[in-house]
């Protein structure tokens, strides 16, 4: 792994023209896919049990469980930057858990062929906690201790700087018509560094995260994660 590389890869694109009033509305609109993610949520929570104890024994992630575990983090993903962790563009989420290449928000994490087996009893509370910390700031403590202590919620939008810098965003489109783009860069900086420690938790990846803000819409891990074309 590079000095810039991470391999929870984070894509995003600001849409050029969005709504003024859309975000006044989108806790409505997204009513949908806030219901069927606790539920997948609370599924996750019991694949990722499982899937510790398959780690401690065997090494491996279950590939059928990540799979499943990825679609809720990139659903998620999606729906958060569709509302209030972003407000990036208009186009209404997919209900889908596979990967939406044309959606303006992506995700993508490679299945890691093996898995330490002493890492898993610590890294996903001990090793990961200065990230904890962090992120809180980021997100709000209540919003994240939800993420950890109840079933495992992965939503940030209820407070933190997150939170405030979209609200300072969604003002300035009302009166402006415009993003301001380095407060859009710095934003899914803020959301990237978020993703990359909920998959470290979620036991899918040893990779430690860095402390680094990679800010704007293009991942500096692309160009790592990327398959290579076959010989």
């Amino acid at each position: 792994m590079t000095a810039t590389s991470y391999p929870v890869r984070v894509d995003a694109r600001l849409e050029p023209h969005l709504s003024r009033w859309l975000w006044l509305v989108k806790w409505f609109l997204g009513i949908p896919h806030f219901v069927l993610l606790l539920f997948l949520w609370i599924a996750f929570f019991v694949v990722s049990v499982v899937a510790f104890f398959a780690i401690l024994f065997t090494g491996r992630y279950p590939r059928p469980m990540f799979e499943f575990s990825l679609g809720v983090l990139r659903w998620t993903w999606r729906v958060n930057y569709y509302s209030y962790s972003a407000l990036g563009t208009d186009e209404y989420p997919p209900f889908t858990l596979d990967d939406a290449p044309d959606y303006p928000a992506t995700l993508r994490i490679p299945y890691p062929e093996h898995l330490s087996r002493g890492l898993v009893l610590v890294k996903w509370w001990l090793l990961v906690l200065p990230h904890l910390i962090i992120v809180g700031i980021f997100v709000g403590g209540g919003t994240w201790f939800a993420f950890r202590e109840d079933t495992q919620s992965y939503s940030w939008t209820a407070g933190g700087l997150i939170g405030l810098l979209v609200f300072i965003a969604a003002v300035m489109l009302a009166v402006t018509g415009n993003y301001p783009r380095g407060l859009y860069d710095f934003i899914l900086g803020l959301n990237r560094w978020v993703l990359r420690v909920s998959a470290y938790t979620a036991l899918m990846t040893d990779a430690y995260p860095p402390f680094r803000l990679d800010t704007g819409g293009a991942d500096p891990a692309t160009e790592v994660i990327t398959p290579a074309p076959p010989s």
